[in-house]
This record gives C-alpha cells, sequence and structure tokens, in this order.
C-alpha cells in the first residue's frame, strides 16, 4: 500500500471497533505501519490480522489509556517494533450510556474520566517530549459531543470530559506552538457504532425516548467510512506548519440541513418530547 502515510508509524488507542477501528483502516491504506490497541487481547490480535490481510502494515497490544504503565509500555512497543512514532491519536473512550447523572455510580464516574480525559493527558505528556526529541510529530486527541462547551443533556459526564479533552488540547498545542511538531482536535461527530448500540444503558425514565437517537443518527450522523479517511488526511499533514486546529468530519451544510430534518420529526412527532 502507499499513500500520504507511506513510511509512517501510527498509533491509534481504542483502535479495535468502531470510530478507532476506522481510523487504524484508513491509516493503514494510506501506507502507514499502524499500531492499534485496546483492553482486550482477542480484539488486538483479530484487528492485525484484519489490516494485513488488505495489505496493510500493523502490530498491537493491550492497552488500558487510564494507566500510565500501559501507555509507556505502548509508546516503547512501537519505538522498539518500528523505528519511532510519526502519529499518535489519543481516540480511547467510554460512555455511560443515555442517563441521569445521579443514576451513575462514583465508580462509573472516576472510570469514564479516568479513560477518556486523563488517560488522553498522561499519553500526551509522555508523547510531546518524545516527538519534540525526533524533531517532529502529529498529536491527536479525540473529542465528541459536548466538546464546544454545549449542553449535553443525559451525557453530562461524557460531555464533561470531551470538553475537557477540547480545552486541554488548544492548550497545550498553545504551550507548544514554536516546536516542530502539531497538535490537533478531531471531531468525528455522531457516527452510527455500538457506541449507540442494544446494550447502551438508559434510566428508566428515559426508555420512552431513547428511539429518538435513531432518529438524530439517521438526520446528523456521521457515516463510519468518513471518520477514518478524514483523520488519515489530517494525521498526513507535515508537522508544525499548523496546530491547535479543531478538525471536524461533518460539513456545516450537512449539520444545517440534519437540523431541519430534526425539527420537521418533532413538528410531526416523530421525535418524542424530553
Amino acid at each position: 500500500m502507499g499513500g500520504t502515510l507511506t513510511g509512517k508509524t501510527v498509533v491509534i488507542t481504542g483502535s479495535t471497533r468502531g470510530i478507532g477501528r476506522s481510523m487504524a483502516e484508513a491509516c493503514a491504506a494510506e501506507g502507514a505501519t499502524v499500531v492499534v490497541s485496546s483492553r482486550t487481547k482477542a480484539a488486538v490480535d483479530e484487528t492485525v490480522t484484519a489490516i494485513a490481510k488488505k495489505g496493510g502494515k500493523a502490530s498491537g497490544m493491550v492497552c488500558d489509556v487510564a494507566k500510565e504503565s500501559d501507555l509507556e509500555a505502548l509508546l516503547e512497543h512501537a519505538i522498539e517494533t518500528h523505528g519511532g512514532v510519526d502519529v499518535w491519536v489519543n481516540n480511547a473512550g467510554i460512555s455511560l450510556g443515555m442517563r441521569f447523572h445521579e443514576d451513575e455510580s462514583p465508580e462509573e464516574i472516576h472510570r469514564i474520566v479516568d479513560i477518556n480525559l486523563v488517560g488522553t493527558m498522561l499519553a500526551s505528556r509522555l508523547v510531546v517530549p518524545y516527538m519534540i526529541s525526533r524533531g517532529g510529530g502529529v498529536l491527536i486527541n479525540v473529542s465528541g459531543r459536548g466538546g464546544r462547551g454545549d449542553p449535553a443533556p443525559y451525557t453530562a459526564a461524557y460531555a464533561a470530559t470531551k470538553a475537557g479533552v477540547m480545552v486541554f488540547t488548544k492548550s497545550i498545542a498553545g504551550e507548544h506552538k514554536d516546536d516542530p511538531i502539531s497538535i490537533h482536535v478531531f471531531m468525528p461527530g455522531m457516527v452510527d457504532t455500538d457506541f449507540y448500540g442494544e446494550g447502551m444503558e438508559v434510566s428508566p425514565a428515559l426508555l420512552d425516548v431513547v428511539s429518538n437517537i435513531r432518529i438524530v443518527l439517521d438526520c446528523i450522523g456521521t457515516p463510519l467510512e468518513s471518520v477514518g479517511p478524514k483523520l488519515a488526511e489530517v494525521a498526513g499533514e507535515k508537522p508544525g506548519e499548523k496546530t491547535g486546529v479543531v478538525h471536524s468530519v461533518n460539513s456545516g451544510m450537512r449539520q444545517m440541513l440534519g437540523g431541519f430534518r430534526i425539527m420537521w420529526a418533532r413538528i410531526t412527532g416523530r421525535m418524542k418530547p424530553m
């Protein structure tokens, strides 16, 4: 395979399914050697094999991004196995479903913050000085619903972590604006994956309105096949030319038209009032 990422090594956390898997496959298709990771060894092995069957290059290892030792091991693996890291994508994240905040346990709240926000901070703390020392690199942190500071009812904890990722990423980009690296935010949008599948936890009081999610996905959802190529495009930028940019997959026009569709669904009663 050849393309914009030929000769580069790209590390992507949380990359064995959904959005992360799409990113890994797209980067491999553009010629990158991809290092995949997740918390399940079987999923890592299957993803590496699948990429290889398509002619791509990949390796992987188990990594819980909430553990600094796991992140250190992932970086070390990429350096020792592939000679270095050109692009690092902090994608790993979890959701607590569609629930009232008081229905979430203290343990769940700690876990979502540790994975979505603290994990991004810990990885960035390792990767940024490494990239500066080798003369360049691209760090991409994935944000999501609530990332721009908008209210996100029933996903409050998730939204708070993604707003944190946004501010954190822009802040460290400012700290390193004179260094030969690029630090960006990536916004996939609302993507139809198992993130919103049957296993999603829902507060009992919201069971009657959970069907609204399908309507919203149909109206403004980002096609999964669009996510990977856009990420690969950002990953292929020359380090240091731009930094602190928020890259969105969905266009403004798509969002505007989708907003009209949602309005019509409310008017016609297809969307239930929340």
